[in-house]
């Protein structure tokens, strides 16, 4: 009831504030500028002192939002910083100022143009940290073409999957990374590749599939990069001036996909203005606009929402050069760009954290080391600690969000007290709303109270493409985005995540939904029922644990599972832990108890 009555009045006082009568309103007025003031938080400096009084809270800032598309940005960078260095890929030698960059991409971008590709059309770029990448995210912005990002582990199951839901008209990708053969993969898929014109797929797997660019060679009905870049006449490069002024902001710009409890994959739809102003608050709260210069070493891949738009984004957005050490990541490669390109704000997981605290930090020059940002997953505070005392990052910031929020929606500043970076996810980011509720009711919980998170505003997604069933799953009329953490909010803004209402499992940054591994399992011809859970581990975080029940009369073992998962899904994905059970715990409504069996797997293991 009392809840009801606050909003009442909080509309009242929306009403009042138009009006100069407002201020002969005494006490309702009082009341009213109360209500306001508790609910909302400037957030555009740390905020000092506790104005929360409900776990509700609103980002408030001086700062307006930008109504500006990726091309626009990258062009104002452009005009600002031309001969700035926007990227450097140690591994390939790649080096690019702003301006050298932006020839590329305007090439590219005329190239798609030539090619037949139009603005609202797919391409998927699938592959590790190269310079193509980021290459083709900007280039593609700049062409109205929605980027797909494909997880460079995808085996072929999941590859057709992905780009058969969202109609890929084409796929870029580099011959071959580790053990990924992407070519000889995409010919698995497509045999009519070698028997068609280079640039005219026509597959029966994959019908909507038109080209595939390869990155670093030439393959027999493929094209290459230097055919794209080649493409584009003068009248391509017009049109593409020409779009520039047509496309919009709110234009979607990016699908990245994100595993459902279902199993089957969904593509979380990114619009420009979502990540365009998800870097810039970022930037902002990390002070890279006062930094007198700013170069981030990107351990984290771009495939993912942190590397594009924490990184790739904010390369345009405020200027700052990103390094990438290697394609994947190396623990080596990452310490060693720290110190001969004297990056002073590292991005990272915290395991990846974890491996470079492991490597003798004294054989290397880090002075350099200023600030960090870690996400992905839960950080332990020993870790924190010794990235402060070892490695001199003591503007070390937290960071929470979701692919479906763009992914941002907390995130600590670099001078906050060491009790907030442990214990805290963040504060509130600009423009953005979270509420924490009752899981049951839905109501808002009393502040410092534990209920589910949930998240409006400019960074909530477009929905899941081409799934509206599974967005208003998430997404409520009202829009507020369900994260399915359980969480609290704090007087000050700040939030400490409890759990995951949802089973998912956080390996190293990496999300593994156990349905979908749980479907794929199923399909062995020996298993008779399996559950997968998440098991702690010091230094991935979690790891995969698959609790199997075998067939009658049937023996299995550990190996036999994992061979039979390899090459078929992501290695990430395949389990860890193999455990042989008879029976799980279960409810008095025959559900099974995971929390039960995860705390009774990790005892069995000696965890």
């Amino acid at each position: 009831m009392s809840a009801l009555i606050s909003s009442s009045l909080l509309r009242v006082c929306a009403h009042s504030l138009r009006s100069v009568d407002a201020l002969k309103c005494g006490k309702t007025w009082k009341l009213c500028s109360w209500l306001l003031c508790s609910r909302s938080l400037h957030v555009d400096s740390p905020p000092h002192i506790p104005t929360l009084t409900s776990s509700y809270v609103h980002g408030t800032s001086s700062i307006s939002l930008l109504p500006l598309t990726v091309g626009q940005m990258l062009d104002s960078a452009v005009q600002r910083w031309p001969d700035r260095e926007a990227v450097v890929f140690v591994q390939d030698g790649v080096r690019k100022t702003f301006a050298l960059f932006q020839q590329d991409v305007n090439k590219v971008a005329a190239g798609l143009l030539a090619l037949g590709l139009k603005p609202g059309d797919r391409l998927g770029v699938w592959g590790p940290n190269i310079y193509e990448w980021i290459l083709f995210q900007y280039a593609t912005a700049k062409a109205g073409i929605i980027l797909v990002s494909l997880n460079p582990a995808y085996q072929l199951k999941e590859l057709e999957f992905t780009i058969k839901k969202v109609q890929c008209k084409a796929v870029v990708c580099p011959t071959r990374f580790k053990t990924q053969d992407y070519c000889e993969m995409l010919r698995q898929l497509c045999p009519e590749i070698d028997k068609t014109p280079v640039g005219v797929v026509k597959s029966s797997r994959l019908p909507d599939l038109r080209m595939v660019i390869v990155t670093d060679s030439r393959q027999p009905g493929m094209l290459s990069l230097e055919d794209v870049m080649q493409a584009g006449e003068s009248r391509h490069h017009r049109e593409l001036m020409d779009l520039q002024t047509k496309l919009s902001c709110d234009d979607p710009i990016n699908i990245q996909f994100t595993s459902g409890t279902t199993g089957s994959p969904k593509g979380a739809t990114l619009s420009h203005h979502n990540v365009v102003n998800n870097a810039n608050f970022v930037g902002l709260r990390m002070g890279y606009g006062w930094r007198p210069q700013v170069r981030i070493c990107m351990m984290v891949p771009l495939y993912h929402c942190f590397g594009s738009v924490l990184g790739g984004m904010n390369m345009a957005v405020h200027g700052v050069t990103l390094v990438f050490p290697s394609a994947g990541y190396n623990s080596h490669s990452n310490l060693e760009a720290i110190q001969n390109e004297k990056c002073n704000v590292v991005y990272g997981t915290p395991t990846m954290f974890t491996d470079i605290l492991n490597q003798g930090l004294h054989k290397y020059d880090l002075s350099s080391i200023e600030a960090g940002v870690m996400a992905g997953s839960p950080c332990p505070p020993e870790i924190l600690r010794k990235l402060i005392t070892d490695m001199n990052m003591k503007e070390i910031t937290i960071a929470y969000g979701a692919t479906e929020n763009s992914p941002l929606s907390f995130l600590g500043f670099p001078k906050d007290n060491e009790d907030l970076k442990l214990h805290t996810v963040g504060c509130i980011m600009n423009h953005t709303e979270a509420k924490v509720v009752d899981t049951t009711t839905g109501e808002t919980v009393p502040l410092g109270a534990t209920g589910e998170l949930m998240v409006r505003g400019y960074c909530v997604m477009h929905g899941y493409w081409d799934d509206p069933e599974k967005t208003s799953e998430v997404i409520s009329k009202a829009g507020w985005y369900s994260t399915g953490d359980t969480a609290s909010l704090n007087s000050l803004g700040y939030c400490s995540i409890r759990g995951r209402l949802k089973d998912m499992i956080i390996r190293g940054g990496e999300n593994i939904y156990p349905a979908e591994l749980e479907e794929f399992l199923f399909t062995h011809s020996k298993v008779q029922e399996v559950q997968v859970v998440g098991v702690k581990d010091s230094r991935m975080g979690e790891q995969v644990c698959a609790c199997i029940r075998v067939k009658a009369g049937e023996a299995c073992s550990a190996e036999e599972i994992r061979s039979f998962c390899k090459g078929k899904i992501s290695h990430f994905k395949i389990p860890h832990y193999v455990v042989f059970v008879d029976s799980y715990p279960l409810t008095v409504t025959g559900k099974i108890k995971k929390n039960e069996l995860k705390e009774r797997m990790e005892k069995e293991l000696g965890l």
